[in-house]
């Protein structure tokens, strides 16, 4: 069975409704409601009227979305960065999140939750070159950088 993508006659009824199953950036709820069939105008103002009530703040979305990549391990820097872009936020909030984040998220300390979780017996040392570039390769698919990965693997 097809499911309607909206059946909201307004668009601040379907923001409210996307608010509500999730947080999102102004640029995110500006392409669904666009994905939705209403006008740029009746956006633009749904979109307004949701930052003047607090509903939509990108800076809040930048932080909560960047702290859970980060906690949860799925990425650091570049990785976050990427992600917080394709998301539509500009570069002036991306920075200001990292900033804040970095204090509060260690790069390294994660890492190492990452590594004792992901691969619990793994040694550098001992590893065979195929394993060494499987498990780096796995933390910068996440973003650390190479100095970051060598100094917490070679101790």
């Amino acid at each position: 069975m097809a499911r309607s993508k909206s059946n909201a006659s307004d668009p601040f009824s379907a923001a409210l409704r996307l608010l509500t199953r999730r947080d999102r950036s102004e640029a995110e709820l500006h392409q669904k409601l666009h994905q939705f069939g209403f006008s740029l105008e009746a956006i633009d103002e749904t979109v307004t009227k949701c930052r003047e009530y607090g509903y939509l703040d990108d800076e809040r979305y930048a932080l909560n979305r960047a702290r859970s990549l980060m906690s949860s391990g799925r990425g650091v820097g570049r990785k976050v960065r990427q992600d917080l872009y394709q998301r539509g936020l500009c570069e002036n909030i991306v920075d200001k999140t990292l900033n804040a984040l970095e204090e509060e998220l260690s790069p390294a300390r994660i890492l190492e939750q990452q590594l004792a979780r992901r691969f619990p017996d793994f040694n550098y040392a001992n590893a065979d070159q195929r394993e060494r570039r499987r498990v780096v390769g796995y933390f910068q698919r996440r973003g650390f950088a190479l100095d970051q990965i060598f100094a917490v693997l070679k101790p």
